[in-house]
């Protein structure tokens, strides 16, 4: 990877299928108040948790394509299921430092479950592409955690109406953890979209679970590995900047639900232009056929 230390003023790239990963870029400009952020929200190609893989893959190495065209010193992919289709791949073959948010979510994780015991199980709750993938339980398992899995497809709109700690997210979330296992002691929000949820979850969940919100793990990974790197902001900056593939006011409404940082919106029309070298690795055959290119 080329040294990027000359480049501590520069953004730092967050992308996301949509709006849900304003809330790990809500919680990245807490723990990095001196940073200037560019995110990118791709609601013209929304969800990608329903989508397969191998192309969830393509998203994310062209996202962090235009993001490092645009100058960007890192890049955040702020989405589950992009996250565990294409990492580790996508942070190797970048030219800048690349995190997602699994494996926070899975460190945040393990650290909440060695309060129990051997028997406690940890669940994640996610897209059906992040599920489907397995990404978390399989990290889990490496852990020696044994893992359950639940895909929660209404929980997306359900926050994006605003009403997440209403009567009919608490209905949903009691369909979806009907039959957890009654050892769960841990529970991941595997979904960018889900921490509004937490107080519902909890609700439903009782006392006895933690809830593991994957924003707050990544952006304080992400925070002390900036400063690991020497590529930490100290003054200045606090500026963040979305581009939009789809609708605009409708990104402002959710943006707004969903309390989001503010700053100016542009649109960013597709199809985006090719870009050379690592960032169209994905299209090649060997790596769309690769053990990432699991159906969603």
């Amino acid at each position: 990877m080329p040294d990027v230390s000359s480049r501590v003023s520069s953004p730092i790239g967050v992308f996301d299928s949509g709006v849900g990963g304003l809330t790990v870029l809500r919680a990245l400009v807490r723990a990095l108040p001196n940073e200037d952020f560019v995110y990118v929200g791709d609601t013209a190609r929304l969800p990608y948790g329903g989508k397969p893989q191998a192309m969830v893959r393509g998203f994310a190495f062209e996202w962090t394509g235009e993001l490092v065209a645009r100058g960007v010193k890192a890049v955040v992919v702020a989405c589950n299921t992009a996250s565990a289709a294409a990492l580790p791949d996508l942070a190797a073959a970048a030219p800048v430092p690349v995190w997602g948010v699994v494996e926070p979510g899975v460190a945040a994780a393990v650290a909440a479950h060695a309060a129990h015991g051997p028997d406690a199980i940890v669940g994640v709750l996610g897209t059906a592409g992040t599920i489907g993938a397995g990404t978390y339980q399989r990290a889990l398992a490496a852990q020696g955690l044994p893992a359950w899995g639940r895909a929660c497809p209404l929980f997306v709109p359900i926050v994006e109406e605003g009403v997440s700690d209403g009567t009919i997210a608490r209905l949903v979330a009691e369909h979806y953890l009907a039959d957890r296992p009654t050892e769960l002691r841990t529970l991941i929000l595997g979904c960018t979209h889900y921490p509004p949820l937490a107080a519902t979850l909890r609700a439903v969940l009782g006392p006895d679970v933690a809830l593991v919100d994957s924003a707050t793990a990544t952006a304080a990974a992400v925070a002390a590995a900036l400063t690991g790197l020497g590529l930490a902001r100290c003054d200045g900056g606090g500026g963040v900047h979305h581009l939009v593939t789809g609708d605009l006011p409708s990104y402002a409404h959710v943006a707004q639900v969903l309390d989001g940082p503010e700053g100016p919106i542009e649109p960013l029309p597709l199809p985006l232009p090719v870009r050379p070298g690592w960032s169209t690795a994905p299209r090649t055959a060997d790596l769309v056929a690769g053990p990432a290119a699991v159906a969603g």
